[in-house]
């Protein structure tokens, strides 16, 4: 933990994964959240989100299998909602630059962070916020239990678990 930024950005599942895990290369964001302070350079932690909603991450899912599908490891896949780390640091990556276009299959725009360097960490539970925030280590209590469509059918609730993140492809 003490490598880690003290800066961190708070990132969606599964988008959070994907940078830390998958490749992801770019951050999407508006222009009004760049030009409102996500303008920094330099190394900062990966944030996930609490929440996820089904039919958003089934749509992210999708578009990201498509795109490892494409890559060099056509064998890693997004992992199923339940395995998603949220609530905490999972990791850390390196902000180059802000664009607004790019070739990389992860630009959507309207607003790119272009990132380098993606380094997976032992899952710190901590809240997040908007735009870049100072992230302090949180209670497990601040990780939230799996919403009722991420179980297999009939199984019972279960405490958050925290585990390790994969490691990256870069």
């Amino acid at each position: 933990m003490t490598d880690l930024p003290t800066l961190a950005l708070s990132v969606r599942q599964p988008w959070a994964w994907a940078i830390v895990s998958a490749g992801k290369d770019i951050e999407n964001r508006s222009w009004q959240a760049v030009n409102h302070g996500l303008k920094r350079r330099g190394r900062i932690a990966v944030h996930a989100s609490k929440g996820l909603g089904k039919e958003e991450y089934e749509s992210a899912r999708d578009f990201i299998n498509e795109i490892l599908a494409a890559g060099p490891d056509d064998r890693l896949r997004c992992p199923a909602a339940l395995d998603l780390q949220r609530g905490g640091i999972i990791g850390s990556v390196d902000v180059v630059d802000v664009v607004t276009d790019s070739e990389s299959d992860w630009f959507m725009g309207p607003r790119g962070l272009v990132l380098r360097e993606p380094q997976s960490c032992t899952f710190v539970p901590s809240v997040g916020a908007l735009g870049y925030f100072e992230w302090k280590p949180a209670d497990v209590s601040v990780v939230p239990a799996p919403s009722k469509w991420m179980l297999p059918i009939g199984a019972a609730p279960h405490e958050p678990k925290i585990i390790e993140t994969q490691g990256s492809l870069l």
